[in-house]
């Protein structure tokens, strides 16, 4: 079933029906095996990047495919209407270059190791939870001092699911339906911090 290849409904009040229900069936838990719901996990992940951007340190997204336009729609977002320094490393020749000369598993990695700094949040979005390149970009946060937000979907034992500080699993095998939720949780953890810097 959770393939990535799972159909969805070809009826669209069934798809829309079916995706309002996953937003309830999220799973969060944290590296203190703390289970959370949803609201919960969120409120957590922003009191990691509240706590992180406060002291000057910034925000890293990485994502394959879906997930990395994902990772740069973000990235633009949290700096642009968050006001947070805030970075994804989707650069064609980055990408190219690092993959060419260490192997595509280390394009994050390569980049983290350079560019993040200890107290730096990484957000590390995969559909699968089993892409190489961002369990070693995870890694790679860890070993500089970053903390970790991970988002995940598929199989419920996929790896990412149990690295980070707070983790978000998508109990789907549709890549659209983990997508979307995936974004929405980016959104509103975002949105969060906007809303409680903002006079009430």
């Amino acid at each position: 079933m959770m393939k990535g290849l799972a159909p969805t409904s070809h009826d669209p009040a069934a798809y829309f029906k079916a995706l309002g229900e996953l937003f309830g069936r999220i799973e969060v838990a944290t590296a203190a095996a703390v289970r959370l719901d949803a609201a919960g996990g969120v409120l957590a992940a922003a009191a990691i990047v509240k706590d992180a951007t406060a002291h000057g340190r910034k925000v890293v997204f990485i994502g394959n495919g879906g997930s990395a336009a994902i990772a740069s729609g973000m990235a633009i977002d949290y700096w642009k209407n968050g006001g947070m320094r805030a970075i994804a490393f989707n650069d064609a020749s980055l990408l190219t270059c690092i993959a060419n000369d260490f192997g595509y598993e280390q394009v994050f990695a390569k980049s983290i190791e350079m560019f993040a700094d200890r107290g730096d949040v990484l957000i590390a979005i995969s559909s699968s939870g089993q892409s190489e390149n961002i369990l070693r970009g995870v890694d790679a946060a860890e070993k500089a001092g970053c903390r970790v937000v991970t988002l995940s979907g598929f199989e419920p034992t996929n790896p990412l699911r149990t690295r980070g500080d707070v983790r978000f699993w998508v109990p789907s095998g549709a890549y659209a339906h983990v997508e979307l939720v995936h974004q929405a949780i980016c959104d509103a953890i975002r949105d969060r911090l906007i809303a409680e810097r903002s006079p009430a």
